[in-house]
Parts: structure tokens; sequence; C-alpha cells
């Protein structure tokens, strides 16, 4: 395995369009790093960009010690697991998984050890002897898997490989993926990995490292739990997190103490964050998770009086639309924490949850309020 480091790396297409800017990304040896972001943010342009199935036009692309910009995608150390799997449907399944060692002209005795030894890690070797069109959808994304993983290659690359599955199998094969890769590390055989998914779900459950992307741009690269408590920018902050992160404008003040003021209503920003806010005055985008909004009696101190619009009923937690003014929040409330006797247009109390309300500059989308969150 090797490092992945892309320098400057940037896509312009021949009718001027500027798909990718300037983007720096290092992922390590061994690592398994996510890329997503909305579509047409070219999270799949630079994946091909490093795969050698799409020319760049500027910076470096490095590969362990080389410089591969101009290698073709058979000489860069790469494999590639595809959104629509890609087997031969002419070759079974034992022919499909072999294929690429053959034309290298390996022993035979290698590429039977090579194929017995990827067909039991994947658990597919019942399926040995079967066509593409005899396997299901993801017995057939074991078998894409295998193919990349009997190459040893010195990075692998993914193209959002699970979504042609249903929401159970894409569950399953997360997990099945993640493992793979934590036996592979295990036994002293790490797998670096570029991922590329505009789900979420899969970033934030599968990646070491995440970088969430928009057009063309880099917004910020972070492990899963920094990318949620400490995200850079509003982008990032309404991007990751379900239900997305309340996002709505407001006012600060710095008085006595920092107070924040929404549709003429106004609370004191305290428990931790307040101090670290000195100095800061105007507009700005109040950020505040679902998870950390306090749902309480209309009228409570420091929480915005809000009406109830919607109630969503998820199990074993009930999501509160409410509107203050015309902004709209949600709030994530426990079902047995909840209140039976409310119901639309009810009035209650929104409470943010001091240490973790965000601060992003109104014309930046920066977060202002980082400090205040470590």
């Amino acid at each position: 395995m090797a490092e992945l480091h892309l320098k400057s790396v940037e896509k312009t297409y021949g009718n001027g369009f500027k798909a990718v800017h300037g983007i720096d990304l290092k992922v390590e040896e061994g690592e398994f790093m996510v890329l997503v972001g909305p579509s047409g943010c070219a999270k799949s342009t630079t994946l091909r960009m490093i795969a050698g199935l799409e020319t760049i036009t500027g910076g470096e692309i490095h590969i362990g010690d080389k410089v591969v910009n101009e290698l073709v995608p058979g000489k860069r150390g790469i494999a590639m697991v595809f959104q629509n799997y890609a087997l031969y449907p002419h070759m079974k399944v034992r022919k499909n998984l072999s294929f690429g060692l053959s034309l290298k002209r390996e022993p035979k005795n290698k590429i039977e050890e090579a194929t017995n030894n990827v067909s039991n890690i994947l658990e597919i070797e019942e399926l040995l002897d079967r066509l593409p069109k005899q396997l299901s959808g993801g017995q057939a994304q074991r078998v894409a898997l295998g193919r990349a993983l009997i190459k040893q290659p010195e990075v692998f690359l993914f193209d959002e490989p699970l979504s042609n599955l249903d929401a159970k199998l894409r569950a399953s094969m997360r997990v099945r993926i993640t493992d793979l890769h934590k036996r592979l590390r295990a036994e002293g055989r790490p797998a670096t990995v570029v991922y590329v998914t505009h789900d979420q779900v899969e970033a934030m459950t599968m990646g070491d490292r995440i970088c969430v992307m928009k057009d063309g741009h880099i917004m910020q690269v972070a492990d899963p739990s920094t990318l949620y408590e400490r995200p850079a920018n509003a982008f990032v902050a309404g991007f990751i997190g379900m239900p997305e992160m309340n996002l709505v404008p407001a006012v600060l003040k710095n008085d006595a103490a920092p107070v924040l003021t929404l549709h003429d209503q106004s609370i004191t920003v305290n428990e931790g964050l307040g101090h670290r806010l000195a100095g800061l005055a105007g507009p700005v985008t109040l950020g505040i998770r679902p998870q950390h909004l306090e749902v309480v009696v209309d009228g409570s101190e420091n929480a915005f009086s809000a009406q109830i619009t919607n109630l969503e009923f998820m199990g074993h937690e009930i999501n509160v639309h409410a509107k203050i003014g015309d902004a709209v929040f949600v709030a994530v409330v426990p079902t047995e924490k909840f209140d039976a006797s409310l119901g639309r247009g009810d009035r209650v109390g929104l409470k943010p949850i001091g240490p973790h309300i965000h601060l992003f500059d109104a014309d930046t989308g920066q977060n202002v309020s980082l400090s205040a969150n470590g």
C-alpha cells in the first residue's frame, strides 16, 4: 500500500468550465478516506482523475513516491470498484476474480491460491462457478470487491459501489467493507482506500476521515466526530447530520453578555460559550442540531417561544417541527420524554443547549464559534 497525495489538482473542460479548483488532499497509507458531497460537487471527477480515467489540467497526483499524472490506469497501482460492478458477463466468478492476474501471466498455482484466499475472505466460495447473471446484487458487489482485492493494489478506489443495493443490503455491505479494511490492517496489509458516496450515513460510518466537497472545492477534511461537532462552515454543518442542522439568520449582540436575537426574541449565550464570543457582534447564522434543542414549557427562561407545525413519530424519538416567525426548527425528543398532550398549533419553548450552539459568519459561512466548542 502507499499514501496518496493530491497537490493543487485542477480540472477544466474544453468549454472553459472549471470542475475542480486546485484541491489539496493527503490520504495516509492504510487510511479509509471518503469523498462526500451533493451531486455535481466533483467527487467522482476527482476519483476518476486519481484513477487516470480523467485527465487533470493542473497540479500533481502522487501515489507513493511516483507522480502518476501521465501514467495510464494500468500503471498507477490502483484497483477500482464501480457502481455497476462491471463484471465480465461471459466469465464465471472464478475467472472474473483471476482475470487480472492471468493478464499478468502469474503462475497458475499463485492465481489459484490468490483466488481461494480472496473468495474465503469475502465468503463467496460457493459462487465461484456461477455466471454474473446468476448473482444477486450483494453477491455481485462482493465479487467486484474481490476482483479489486486480488490485485493487491497501491490504492483502492470505490465509486458509489452500494448505490444500486436496497437499504438493508447497503447496511450489510457497509459493515462487510469496513470489517475487511480493519482485518487487512490487523494482518499487516493495510489498504489505502478512497471511497466516493453522496450518502452521509456511508461516509460517517465507514471513513477514518471524510473529505466534504462542494462545487469542486474541499470544504473540510476531518474525522466523523469532528465534522459533526466542529463543522468548519455552514455548508458542512448543514450537510452532515440527520435531521440536518437548524440554520437560521440571527443577530449577535455583546453587552454585559453575548445575546442572540431571532425575530424580536432574545436569549443569553452562556454555558461555556458566551465568554469566547467577546468582541463579536452583528448578523450571524445560528446553527443548532435537532438533538441539541430542548422542547420546554413556553415562557421558560432563555428559550425561544415557538409554535408546533408538525410532529413526526420515529419510534424511539419524535421530530418536533416548530416555527419562530418564519424560521423553521426541528427538535429531536426521546419519545418517553415527549408531552403527549402537545399537538400542532401548540406553543412551546425551544432552548438551545449552550455548548452546542454554532455561530456562522453571515457572509462567509465560516464557523466563528469553533474555539468555543473545543
